[in-house]
């Protein structure tokens, strides 16, 4: 796989300094949802996906730097390497599946501003949108069992899926209409 995440505790460290008032893994579901979409990974990524044009530049070396150029490598792997960015396993059901419909709130959101209003998508990239968009009005359960812990991990794949195939849809494409162009 290429490059690797930051560890949301250092992420989470930087976004409180930096005073946003947003989740790790709300950043990354909206900084996924912008590359899938075909936003550009660069100094001013940030601002552009939380539409924000008062934000500061990403500085070399920080986390945020970090998870750029690392969702950038894993969405374009073509291993399919991509991972999204969690709360820790240890945590509890309810506070992962919560921040998993968070990750596709903020996903959408920026996917929305990077792809535009009707995207050109395949059949299986509308029917991912669609249940993203489900996903991400659902709420978590306060306790869970095996059985949902066995179909939060599925959920999770599901989603990781989706922002891949989304990705292939729109940037993937676009990049290679460009190329042949």
């Amino acid at each position: 796989m290429s490059e690797r995440l930051p560890e949301v505790a250092d992420l989470a460290a930087e976004l409180r300094e930096l005073e946003l008032a947003t989740q790790p893994w709300e950043l990354h579901g909206a900084l996924a949802g912008w590359i899938a979409g075909g936003g550009q990974i660069n100094r001013r990524w940030v601002a552009d996906v939380l539409a924000d044009p008062a934000l500061a530049d990403v500085v070399e070396g920080s986390a945020l730097e970090a998870l750029g150029k690392a969702t950038f490598a894993q969405m374009q792997d073509s291993s399919l390497g991509f991972e999204l960015l969690m709360p820790d396993e240890d945590a509890s059901l309810e506070i992962r599946s919560g921040a998993l419909f968070d990750w596709c709130r903020h996903f959408l959101g920026a996917f929305g501003l990077a792809a535009g209003a009707q995207p050109k998508l395949s059949a299986d990239g509308e029917e991912a949108l669609e249940d993203l968009a489900q996903l991400a009005t659902a709420t978590a359960e306060p306790e869970g069992d095996e059985e949902d812990e066995a179909a939060f991990t599925e959920i999770e794949e599901f989603v990781r899926v989706a922002a891949l195939l989304l990705h292939g849809d729109c940037a993937l494409a676009q990049q290679h209409r460009n190329r042949l162009h």
